[in-house]
């Protein structure tokens, strides 16, 4: 073969080993580099974006290195020995494991991170767009012979073609797109020939008045950069959102596991109660009745108390799997973070709280920002009803067609430049996009009305959900201190026999009912708390979840 022959496979030789170095691994580096790239960018116009942000997540659960139970409690019954060997999680373990395990938590991520690729290739469509290819092919045609009658002869050719090409749509001038053109044909047929052409263009397009400055375009990556800057704050307010979530969750599984605790002090009482009766019942002291009340309450006591470990049991499954783990993992939440709760009512008046929020809250800032988004569509969708005037210039070089060989002469040129007009007689479909953007606006417009009486409406309904659970908090544990008394007092009643059983049946149940009030009522409370802060827009959070405690809020 000779040296023609050889290079009229260079050109896919090349392109195959171009494709063969560009790995799979290769592709995903660059995404990544790029939407973290474009995601750092513009984290810092987020406050309390997570700085550290990434969709990669490893498999290694983080229990090894908790605390381990080491005795059994007695109110769990067969359940508190299954207990021993388990690790015991705090709350803030709880935060960290679920920002590294939640399933959830990782679906929002990769959501945002899908919002930065769908960036990067807008952002992409305003860079330098190389393309190339080429195409080659063996060809037979079967022609009559001119010397011989009725005879058939084969013409055989080998025949490639290749080109490469930019394109360049530059903000605010124009768009530029640049070809280089090259064919081959090589006759095998006896005849060693080699024919080649080739031609290098350039075309550069300019709107003068419709689309004027690539409009259109250029909306296509405002809104783009935008939608990023939406994501963020999206992502931001799920950040707090979730760890008030997983904070809400752990402390109502600690408040079952109280009322497993007190459920099971009444059973014990209820059997003391009960064996009491029934020794006095032998001594004639007590009506058989009030022996039926006490064993019925001994029943009811132990019913009571299974269903509450059933209960405790249940959510702490259910919390397992919010916060990304196996349903099997033995783990145990710490009673020492319901015992520190404190009642921590916030110093702020509600038309303070309301302005507050409308200036910290993350949608609303992104519902104003979609407004400004529709009065400048607004403003492209009537530019576009206008006449289209470009502005178009074209060159090119073409190659000695007496030469069986030789690359663009510059020698041989050509150009033109003029104008291209289109008057734009049917505009109907430009016509409908203009309205349509006009509602769009409307709608814009009563969203960000709306959206600003939903938060004061929350913020007013946060308030009045915490003053509620301090008030029920304080009759609480009011009701805890009479109900001891009255227990005391039938109890004192009891050992001389004085005491009724349905009185006492009745204490013990206003105690019980009264403690688990309270647990619940401080619970509430703490909850409402930090949903109250969210809701203006004001609770950090930190890296691994944690959030930091608002002491004095003010507005600005």
């Amino acid at each position: 073969m000779n040296w023609s022959a050889k290079t009229s496979w260079l050109p896919g030789l090349l392109l195959a080993v171009a494709v063969a170095g560009c790995t799979s691994a290769h592709y995903r580096t660059a995404a990544d580099r790029a939407a973290y790239g474009a995601i750092r960018q513009k984290a810092p116009a987020v406050k309390n974006m997570d700085p550290a942000f990434t969709i990669e997540q490893t498999n290694a659960v983080e229990l090894a290195n908790l605390p381990v139970v080491t005795n059994a409690v007695d109110y769990l019954g067969p359940h508190g020995e299954a207990e021993r060997g388990a690790s015991r999680v705090r709350l803030e373990d709880a935060l960290r494991i679920a920002i590294h395990h939640s399933r959830s938590y990782q679906s929002r991520k990769e959501q945002l991170y899908l919002s930065a690729l769908s960036l990067t290739l807008a952002r992409h469509q305003f860079t330098p767009i190389f393309s190339a290819g080429g195409s080659a092919a063996y060809n037979v045609t079967a022609t009559e012979s001119p010397a011989l009658s009725d005879h058939f002869v084969e013409d055989r050719s080998v025949s490639a073609s290749g080109d490469a090409g930019g394109s360049w749509l530059i903000r605010d001038v124009g768009r530029l797109t640049t070809a280089f053109t090259a064919d081959f044909l090589r006759f095998v047929s006896g005849d060693p020939r080699l024919a080649t052409s080739s031609k290098l263009s350039a075309t550069f397009v300019r709107p003068l008045w419709r689309d004027a400055g690539f409009k259109q375009q250029m909306e296509s990556l405002t809104q783009a950069e935008r939608d990023l800057l939406y994501a963020l704050r999206d992502f931001t307010q799920y950040r707090k959102d979730f760890s008030v979530g997983i904070a809400s969750a752990y402390y109502n599984v600690l408040g079952n596991r109280d009322a497993v605790r007190n459920s099971f002090l009444n059973l014990q009482s209820s059997r003391r109660n009960a064996d009491r009766t029934r020794a006095l019942a032998q001594e004639g002291r007590v009506a058989g009745t009030d022996l039926g009340r006490q064993e019925q309450q001994e029943l009811t006591a132990e019913s009571t108390w299974i269903n509450a470990v059933r209960s405790y049991k249940q959510a702490l499954d259910n919390f397992k799997i919010q916060l990304g783990l196996q349903v099997d993992a033995n783990l145990v939440l710490d009673d020492g973070e319901l015992a520190a709760l404190q009642i921590q009512h916030p110093d702020i008046s509600v038309e303070d709280s309301a302005r507050l929020a409308l200036a910290s809250r993350l949608n609303y800032m992104t519902t104003q920002d979609q407004l400004a988004d529709a009065e400048r569509k607004v403003k492209v969708a009537e530019n576009l009803l206008k006449p289209r005037v470009d502005f178009l210039a074209n060159a090119s070089l073409a190659s000695d067609p007496n030469k069986n060989y030789s690359l663009p002469d510059p020698q041989r040129y050509a150009w033109n430049a003029g104008l291209d007009v289109d008057p734009g007689l049917d505009r109907t479909s430009e016509r409908n996009s203009y309205r349509a953007a006009l509602i769009a606006r409307n709608r814009a417009a009563r969203s960000l009305e709306e959206q600003e009486d939903q938060i004061k409406l929350q913020v007013r309904d946060g308030w009045r959900t915490l003053d509620q659970a301090k008030r029920n908090y304080e009759i609480s544990e009011i009701g805890v201190h009479i109900a001891e008394r009255r227990v005391e007092n039938q109890s004192l009643l009891a050992e001389w026999g004085r005491s009724r059983a349905q009185d006492q049946v009745d204490a013990q149940n206003d105690l019980i009912a009264s403690k688990n009030q309270r647990t619940q009522a401080l619970v509430t409370h703490t909850i409402a708390r930090l949903q109250f802060w969210n809701n203006m827009g004001i609770l950090y959070i930190k890296a691994d979840g944690q959030w930091e405690e608002v002491q004095n809020a003010k507005t600005k």
